[in-house]
């Protein structure tokens, strides 16, 4: 085991920038390497299940300075081991996918040798050992995420969500550096030693960690940028809400919970941001129309709901989300491409239908995909998304969470029912096109089913040998499937109520929902104000005061005329005539008699 693991870490590693540093490698080469190295990911996986152990590996100081050596350190435990088997499997099914999704792309190959940066990027945040390393991975996904989601540089609103994303995570990042420079100062930046004497940790540093997390995860506040990546080819919203990116702010609350479980305020305020998050992107996925923010709002409320369980103390239960979660979000992520693919770039779900008859096993895929994530009994997501809203039914902490959290379990099985419904069932809305299912999306969609179905069946097997006692009311247990069938039964008579409606205009709660609570602040009220303000700036203050002040007019007033300075007379002939004239009137009023 000890010789095992890093060796298969490093040769992991070193594959992925040997595959991207080659000039010309095949798309086949790329597919066939990431599927070895999940392969050899996997070994080490067994041993780590028996026994739990944890691994550093270090080099010899690379920068040694008075307070820190700087060095190369990789950690490989529980939670790193067990997601860098996921990783590489859900970048190897996307990467499949995109060499039919993206065939004709002219810069195929720089599109899949950029996935595996954001790969490599994201696989150096989860070994990380110390916050040099850990802040290089974390620039990595957010470079890499600015690269994908404006792919499609042709296209304005490509260019527009690609900065957005970059700068909410800047805002997040302020976080980071401050917690890091924090730790310089007062503790150490590796985090071993910082976790073996995390009982006195400030506010500060710990305030970093949650804005950090909050800008990468997309919680409530820094939400917006989330479903504009949807910009980005299909592939790419893919791999960046499921594995990559959006989950390492949460990954490295989970890295780092010793720091922040003693501090009952950050727990309140993680329980609180993580339920607000769940709650407010669950009612607005319900709003939208377009099948990828659907989804991609879906993520933001996954997010929310794995920062509610780090603030219930509960890090092992928000890593199982996590894990379960990405495999079937990049199925829906997978499947919706599909879709949009044969509908001729269509992603209206009003003007999709009928899908069932054209796209038999997409529909099926998309369909347990949607099931997984609404909870059902006994597919992936039941394992880990009842177990929470059962850990949260028996916890005393917070009942408004509680509340919150169940309401986002119903609005979150109406959405994924109106997916289902919108999309597959009923007659088409829009040409279909000619094409059969692509038999290159078989294979990679087939294997992200498969894990949708069992991964929470297997992690139960592998870590639960002895089934616990249930030791709570028959109400409580079954709480979160009554919400989830409750959510689907309104789903379905909402839609059935309003398919044949007219079109009226949206009210203000569904307004506020659907442009995400203050968007229109920061992306156009703020914006707007400013160029009005600099516009006056320049028109009024410069040229109308101070270019025509200090400009001609102040020329013209500096200048002396050559008569002023030869004679005491100034020109002022009205002044002088009136002057001359009224005198002349008193005179000869006080001469005469």
């Amino acid at each position: 085991m000890s010789l095992m693991t890093p060796t298969t870490t490093l040769t992991i590693f070193l594959s992925l920038v040997i595959s991207i540093m080659q000039q010309s490698t095949s798309q086949n080469k790329i597919k066939n390497s990431l599927m070895l190295l999940f392969m050899v990911s996997l070994m080490p996986v067994n041993p780590l299940l028996k026994t739990n152990l944890k691994l550093t590996l270090s080099s010899p100081p690379l920068i040694t300075t008075a307070t820190e050596n700087i060095n190369i350190s990789i950690t490989l435990d529980m939670p790193s081991l067990l997601f860098m088997p996921i990783a590489l499997f859900i970048t190897w099914s996307i990467a499949e996918f995109s060499t039919w999704y993206m065939y004709t792309d002219p810069k195929m190959n720089k599109f899949l040798k950029y996935l595996l940066a954001f790969l490599i990027a994201m696989m150096t945040i989860i070994t990380a050992n110390n916050m040099y390393q850990l802040f290089i991975g974390w620039e990595g996904v957010g470079i890499m995420s600015f690269l994908l989601i404006g792919w499609w540089s042709g296209r304005s609103n490509a260019n527009a969500a690609a900065p957005q994303a970059i700068i909410y995570n800047r805002i997040g990042d302020i976080g980071l550096i401050m917690t890091t420079a924090w730790l310089m100062a007062s503790s150490s930046i590796n985090i071993q030693e910082l976790l073996s004497q995390y009982e006195t940790t400030h506010t500060i540093p710990m305030l970093g960690l949650l804005a950090a997390a909050t800008g990468k995860s997309a919680q409530f506040g820094l939400h917006p940028w989330l479903p504009s990546a949807m910009e980005g080819p299909t592939p790419v919203s893919a791999l960046l809400h499921s594995s990559t990116m959006v989950v390492a702010g949460v990954f490295l609350l989970i890295r780092l919970h010793p720091i922040l479980c003693n501090s009952k305020n950050m727990m309140t305020i993680c329980l609180i941001l993580g339920a607000t998050t769940t709650m407010f992107a669950a009612a607005a996925a319900t709003t939208h129309m377009d099948i990828k923010k659907i989804i991609a709002l879906s993520t933001t409320s996954q997010l929310g709901l794995m920062m509610t369980m780090i603030g219930l103390n509960q890090p092992a239960l928000a890593f199982m989300h996590m894990t379960t979660h990405s495999f079937f979000k990049a199925l829906l992520f997978l499947c919706s491409g599909s879709f949009i693919h044969s509908l001729n770039n269509e992603q209206d779900v009003r003007k999709m239908g009928g899908l069932m008859k054209t796209s038999p096993m997409t529909a099926s895929f998309l369909t347990i995909a949607n099931f997984s994530l609404i909870g059902t009994p006994f597919l992936s997501g039941f394992y880990s998304k009842d177990t929470i809203i059962e850990t949260m039914m028996n916890s005393h902490t917070n009942s408004w969470t509680l509340t919150i959290t169940l309401i986002a379990t119903i609005l979150s099985a109406s959405y994924s029912t109106k997916i289902i419904l919108t999309t597959l069932t009923g007659h088409p809305h829009t040409n279909h096109s000619t094409n059969k299912e692509a038999k290159a999306t078989v294979s990679p969609l087939s294997r992200l089913m498969m894990m949708s179905i069992t991964a929470g069946t297997m992690t139960k097997i592998s870590t639960l040998q002895t089934t616990t006692t249930i030791t709570m009311p028959k109400i409580v247990k079954l709480m979160a499937l009554i919400a989830t069938l409750t959510g689907m039964i309104l789903s379905k008579d909402l839609l059935h109520m309003t398919n044949y409606s007219k079109p009226r205009n949206s009210n203000t709660l569904n307004l506020f929902f659907n442009q995400l609570a203050f968007f229109n602040i920061p992306h156009r009220t703020l914006t707007m104000s400013m160029l009005k303000n600099s516009q006056k700036t320049s028109t009024e203050l410069v040229d109308l005061w101070t270019l025509e002040i200090w400009g001609p007019k102040g020329l013209m007033h500096t200048l002396t005329p050559m008569v002023h300075l030869t004679t005491q007379q100034k020109n002022m002939i009205k002044t002088y005539m009136t002057t001359f004239t009224l005198t002349t009137i008193i005179c000869i009023i006080m001469i005469m008699p």
